[in-house]
């Protein structure tokens, strides 16, 4: 696959910015048990190295508690895939969600001419999902998405750019929730990057093959 183009955020910094972080630590020490434990398990969880993560701003009014993770798949100075994981709470529960947590993700990445023609596409991406949650021994209910395929053609002043061709999947699920009513998150993010991974075209990882590179500074992808 070509490298993913595009941002999740626009990166804009600031005031605002440092307002938000402050908000943010002030409801994290105030929010419930089983979303601070976990939270605290995304951010310690160990990746594959090709993976660079950063906690993002979550989106506002989905659930009492949220946060948010990007990431994108690092080949040397191309980005080969994006994403970003949401993880939502509610302590009293929500009828759709069928549980108190709800994980929410969009992967992305721009593919080869001869995979993008693939009929089949969309129902091998949705089966990446489902493969990588399963490989990790994790159950979910209720899941849910979409997988869209979009291409792109240039003309008159752009008409010397090649087509393009971008595969998006967006989906949510509800992770079983463990001791103390806190579901394994770090096994839940570990099976996110796996799909990220197997979008950006990646080999499984080997033994052994777990680390993650921060990046304080980086700018997620940018809807089109």
């Amino acid at each position: 696959m070509a490298a993913a183009q595009g941002r999740l955020s626009d990166g804009a910094g600031g005031m605002d910015e440092a307002k938000d972080t402050e908000n943010d630590r002030r409801e994290a020490d105030t929010a419930p048990l089983p979303f601070r434990s976990a939270v605290d398990a995304l951010r310690t969880a160990r990746l594959r190295p090709q993976i660079e993560i950063e906690p993002t701003r979550p989106p506002q009014r989905l659930a009492p508690y949220t946060y948010a993770l990007e990431a994108a798949v690092v080949d040397g100075d191309q980005d080969l895939a994006d994403g970003r994981l949401v993880l939502l709470h509610d302590p009293a529960g929500h009828e759709a969600w069928r549980g108190t947590f709800r994980l929410v993700t969009l992967v992305r990445a721009e593919l080869e001419p001869e995979m993008a023609a693939d009929p089949l596409l969309p129902e091998v991406c949705w089966s990446w999902l489902t493969g990588a949650l399963q490989a990790r021994g994790l159950t979910c209910g209720e899941p849910s998405g979409t997988v869209t395929r979009a291409s792109s053609h240039y003309f008159g002043g752009l008409s010397t750019r090649p087509a393009a061709s971008q595969i998006e999947i967006r989906a949510s699920w509800t992770p079983r929730e463990g001791l103390g009513g806190v579901p394994d998150t770090a096994a839940h993010l570990a099976a996110w990057c796996d799909l990220l991974a197997q979008v950006a075209g990646l080999p499984p990882a080997g033994p052994g093959d777990a680390s993650v590179v921060t990046l304080p500074q980086r700018r997620g992808p940018q809807s089109r």
